[in-house]
């Protein structure tokens, strides 16, 4: 499998990633249908580098390691605020690319929030450090999960939506491995808690995922049917799940096995729509499925203008 697809990003907005020279070569076979470039920061506030001890409490097992998360980007609501949406960029991109792509979707009501990955060595570059939610050695169900790194980044992003005001609705999508990082934020509000056993705080409305997979798959649905809570949360939580029919890095049978795997673990709303002849990255027609969808999902107003 190549490994440097896999270093795009969110591809389809050609912006080149920024892991140093090795990577920089391989840039030669991204086939991007680019839309624009360029590195400036996106609209909104932008933080400074948070360093935490995985964001829970330090009494947790997850208190082993220590994440420093980069910057993160907002794009504020241009009109009435309905909804935040923390948007996860996929591995060796950025969350300043993101939010200069996000601002211009037809979405005004949307407050969009792009943090940046950890730099972390990564298996499956031969730990080589680049922007990961968490650690892969290869996109395969047989590979073992890195349920602490996973841990780190869905509890930072559930810290990220922590201060949202309280009758605005939050979720959580992304784009490979960013679209995995949100699969398993589902995951760990329909079962009430990280891998580690902390309790998960966030009542997500939406989850969103393109070209991306489930961690823990074959594990989820035994681990939810031993809670009725947590086939009640599943039940209420909407997911969209996009890929395309060529995705040569994250091959398109994840995608679908993603789908039925969280439909058997009673997560009752999950759409899957796939997308002939499509790679690894998006194009416009996505984005516009996923602009439908959070409006039809999440009740928005204003949605084209």
């Amino acid at each position: 499998m190549p490994v440097w697809g896999f270093c795009r990003g969110l591809s389809s907005v050609g912006i080149r990633p920024k892991v140093g020279i090795t990577l920089m070569a391989i840039t030669r076979k991204n086939r991007v249908r680019r839309q624009g470039t360029g590195e400036g920061e996106g609209e909104g506030e932008s933080s400074g580098p948070l360093c935490l001890l995985s964001n829970l409490p330090t009494g947790s097992r997850m208190a082993r390691r220590t994440f420093e998360f980069g910057r993160t980007h907002v794009v504020r609501p241009r009109g009435k605020h309905q909804a935040t949406i923390v948007w996860l960029h996929g591995l060796g991109d950025n969350g300043s690319s993101l939010s200069q792509h996000l601002e211009s979707l037809a979405l005004p009501n949307i407050k969009w929030i792009c943090p940046t990955a950890p730099t972390r060595p990564v298996a499956l570059l031969g730990g080589f450090p680049c922007t990961a939610w968490f650690d892969v050695r290869e996109i395969s169900e047989d590979s073992p999960d890195d349920w602490e790194g996973l841990d780190a980044s869905a509890a930072h992003i559930a810290n990220l939506l922590s201060t949202e005001p309280a009758d605005v609705k939050v979720g959580v999508g992304g784009f490979s491995m960013g679209a995995a990082t949100a699969l398993y934020s589902a995951t760990c509000f329909a079962l009430g808690k990280y891998a580690n056993g902390s309790p998960y705080p966030i009542n997500l409305r939406a989850v969103i995922g393109l070209s991306g997979w489930l961690p823990g798959s074959r594990s989820l649905r035994n681990k939810m049917e031993v809670s009725s809570d947590a086939a009640r949360r599943a039940s209420s939580l909407p997911i969209f799940l996009c890929h395309g029919t060529s995705d040569d890095v994250v091959p398109f049978n994840f995608g679908e096995r993603s789908s039925r795997y969280l439909s058997s673990a009673g997560f009752r709303y999950v759409s899957f729509k796939s997308y002939d002849g499509l790679g690894h990255y998006t194009v416009p027609k996505e984005m516009d499925d996923v602009c439908q969808w959070l409006t039809a999902r999440l009740g928005l107003e204003g949605y084209g203008s």
